[in-house]
């Protein structure tokens, strides 16, 4: 398999997942918004830490294919950091400048941010 081939691959599986992790995140974040009515700065915050622990098993079976380990673990928030701050960045810009509906606004920062976790997360995942 050529590399380009393989990276197409691989991004297509960690696309997936990402589709995946979009759809827990984004229930988790409503649930919170419209069900425990918390502001919308809270829902998207856990959120967060719950699918990001989730993405993090599902990117080392499924994308990248390494085992997870502790070392992993505690490495792949820290790379994912400033993915979720440019997600907050640009969630709060769309809804307070913008003015966004808050619903949708997470969606729309998916568009910046997904090329650059992928990079990221795999070299972060592949690093011994």
């Amino acid at each position: 398999m050529s590399m380009r081939r393989f990276i197409t691959y691989e991004f297509n599986k960690f696309a997936l997942i990402g589709i995946v992790n979009t759809g827990v995140y984004y229930a988790l974040y409503l649930a919170g918004l419209h069900l425990v009515h918390v502001p919308y700065v809270t829902a998207h915050w856990v959120a967060v830490v719950i699918s990001m622990i989730g993405s993090f098993f599902l990117n080392c079976y499924v994308t990248y294919g390494v085992k997870p380990t502790w070392a992993r673990f505690v490495r792949f928030p820290l790379t994912q950091a400033v993915n979720v701050l440019v997600t907050f960045i640009l969630l709060f810009l769309l809804v307070e400048w913008f003015g966004m509906n808050s619903s949708a606004a997470p969606i729309a920062a998916l568009f910046v941010t997904v090329p650059i976790t992928f990079v990221v997360t795999g070299k972060v995942l592949k690093a011994a």
